[in-house]
């Protein structure tokens, strides 16, 4: 269950599915997630992104004050986000794309993330690579926190992330940034794991679920 237990409090390296290399003392391991202090930032990473882990041999020294650590009971994933919840943070939901903002609602599959620059997202649990919290007295792109106030949507929030996606039927939608032409459209159908994209032109794009790393709209 905590497959990483005897590296605890000691400094390893680990590669992630967006091909970069985190290395950090291990803090913490929960069911779902470890933490690594990097000697500046603590990263939350997820177990399902974890390629390779494997102690750090290097000359790189580091050291951690335990009051440091947020205390999360039980950590997991889920755990983590709702702790983090209203707190600017980093993530990693892309294969080069790292977001800044912060979690709003943890839903049974995915969660909320707000950010200034993509507004609202909704992002899958399994599409989370890793996560840094920013130290307290930063903000995202330095901007003054009136500015990051969430701008509120009229669009209600779903339990689960497919039946989330009906409810933004008829909108127009980016899917995993809006980085690729096919990844823009209308919402039109969501079916059998599918969803039905309008693209610019009127064609029609059918893209599964499960490869779908965020969406937002304005």
């Amino acid at each position: 269950m905590y497959p990483f237990n005897h590296y605890l409090n000691k400094q390893i390296e680990v590669k992630t599915s967006d091909d970069k290399y985190h290395t950090g003392i291990l803090v913490d391991e929960g069911t779902d997630v470890i933490v690594l202090f990097n000697g500046e930032d603590l990263i939350y990473i997820s177990n399902r992104h974890l390629h390779q882990v494997k102690q750090y041999l290097g000359e790189k020294n580091m050291s951690l004050d335990k009051n440091d650590i947020p205390i999360i009971n039980h950590l997991s994933l889920r755990k983590t986000l709702n702790s983090l919840k209203g707190d600017y943070t980093a993530i990693s939901v892309g294969n080069t794309e790292t977001v800044h903002g912060y979690v709003t609602n943890v839903m049974t599959d995915y969660f909320v993330y707000y950010s200034p620059v993509y507004k609202t997202m909704f992002i899958p649990f399994r599409q989370l690579k890793w996560l840094i919290p920013y130290k307290s007295e930063e903000t995202p792109y330095a901007l003054e926190k009136e500015k990051l106030r969430i701008k509120p949507s009229h669009i209600t929030l779903a339990r689960t992330f497919d039946v989330q996606l009906e409810k933004l039927k008829g909108h127009i939608i980016l899917l995993d940034f809006g980085l690729y032409a096919d990844r823009i459209g209308q919402l039109k159908e969501v079916t059998d794991n599918f969803m039905e994209l309008k693209a610019a032109r009127g064609d029609s794009v059918y893209i599964h679920l499960s490869h779908i790393k965020s969406v937002h709209f304005q």
